[in-house]
């Protein structure tokens, strides 16, 4: 692979996120950090001024530090994560889905609230 395409490859990969990202600003059921998480990274890898730029956000740019640095995630992300893996369980539980499915998908979304729970919510002293 060229290292232009491979650079083409990043940078679409950072874009897309970047919108799905910015459709989170608008969007209150969409996450909007997640996306811009992954733009960082891919920008990191194909798009360095896209990478700086998003660390430099004020509000967004230390949010992606202290993930990287530390793998924190707020307690308000948490909580609204945690509540709509729930919501979407209990309305996947009533669905007409087989049953291995909707224990496959409901037992992956258990394991990531674990995951998430067990994240630090601040950055260490």
């Amino acid at each position: 692979m060229t290292v232009i395409l491979r650079i083409l490859i990043w940078r679409t990969l950072a874009i897309l996120a970047l919108l799905l990202g910015l459709i989170g600003l608008l969007l209150p059921i969409m996450p909007t950090v997640p996306f811009l998480l992954v733009a960082a990274w891919a920008g990191g890898k194909g798009w360095p001024v896209l990478e700086a730029k998003l660390l430099a956000h004020p509000k967004y740019g230390p949010q992606i530090m202290a993930w990287r640095e530390y793998g924190v995630v707020k307690r308000r992300a948490k909580v609204i994560a945690i509540a709509m893996m729930t919501g979407s369980a209990t309305m996947l539980s009533f669905s007409p889905v087989h049953l291995a499915l909707k224990l496959g998908v409901i037992s992956i979304m258990l394991t990531v609230a674990i995951w998430l729970i067990l994240r630090p919510e601040e950055i260490p002293k």
